[in-house]
């Protein structure tokens, strides 16, 4: 089997036609659950082009957002987010963080954990920059179970002898693995939920460019004509469509949450 391409997240724009919309269903159900008080200053650890961040925004009416993220092209297209007026956006790494320590009352990472290289590091990053008593939380798509929003194509993959890019630190995606990790970095409290969403598309086509818009194109791109083709119709045999064309699929996501002692 092939090696499997690197994940990069560069493109805002590419991001938000493959995952915008996801993000905000699972991002909106994650909100729900941690039902937090308005006016907690939060970071949003990982935000990618600001989906999640606008969510904060929107929704929680905080004192002040800020968004770290490694990738300046994601964050320019978050910096473009009306909704995210008045977040603060810079490059940096999840586990270095560049705040003080208690600076903040909430931290969250949005499909994220499984992408840091030292997840027990970026949970310790959290817990330091959150002040006594704060939120420290997590959401992840449940990639190892099948719970992604690309697994119909990873599996097809798979099939055809490609090994699709996922993330390095996959398997604390897992629901025993985050609270494993909220556990031993003693944060207090830890619950755990599944966030279980469904997307619809107007079409088959409608999902296949959303969902190889991005990372998963890259593993594409390097396949044969040939056996591309081959994916796309091994892909388009299993999803069931409905008397308009119309495909639904459903994901599911681990959430984790505690408090800082």
């Amino acid at each position: 089997m092939a090696d499997p391409q690197p994940i990069r997240f560069k493109d805002g724009a590419a991001y938000e036609l493959t995952m915008g919309k996801w993000s905000h269903l699972v991002g909106g159900r994650f909100v729900d659950w941690l039902a937090p008080p308005a006016g907690l200053a939060w970071v949003d650890v990982g935000c990618g082009n600001g989906a999640f961040t606008e969510l904060l925004v929107e929704r929680c009416a905080p004192s002040s957002v800020d968004g770290i993220d490694p990738s300046e092209g994601q964050l320019a297209f978050a910096r473009t987010r009306a909704g995210a007026a008045g977040a603060r956006f810079q490059v940096g790494d999840a586990t270095a963080l560049p705040y003080a320590d208690k600076m903040f009352d909430a931290a969250v990472m949005a499909l994220v954990i499984f992408f840091v290289p030292d997840p027990v590091k970026g949970v310790a990053e959290m817990r330091r920059v959150v002040k006594s008593g704060g939120i420290v939380a997590a959401y992840a798509w449940d990639v190892t179970r099948g719970g992604a929003p690309f697994e119909p194509i990873w599996d097809e993959m798979r099939r055809l002898g490609v090994e699709p890019a996922q993330p390095p630190s996959k398997d604390v995606s897992r629901i025993e693995g985050l609270a494993r990790l909220w556990r031993d970095a003693g944060l207090l409290s830890v619950e755990t939920r599944e966030i279980v969403v469904e997307r619809g598309f107007a079409s088959f086509e409608h999902f296949w460019t959303a969902t190889t818009a991005h990372n998963v194109n890259v593993a594409i791109e390097a396949m044969t004509a040939e056996q591309q083709a081959q994916l796309k119709a091994r892909v388009q045999a299993r999803m069931p469509t409905d008397a308009a064309g119309r495909v639904a699929f459903t994901s599911k996501a681990n959430a984790v949450k505690g408090r800082v002692a």
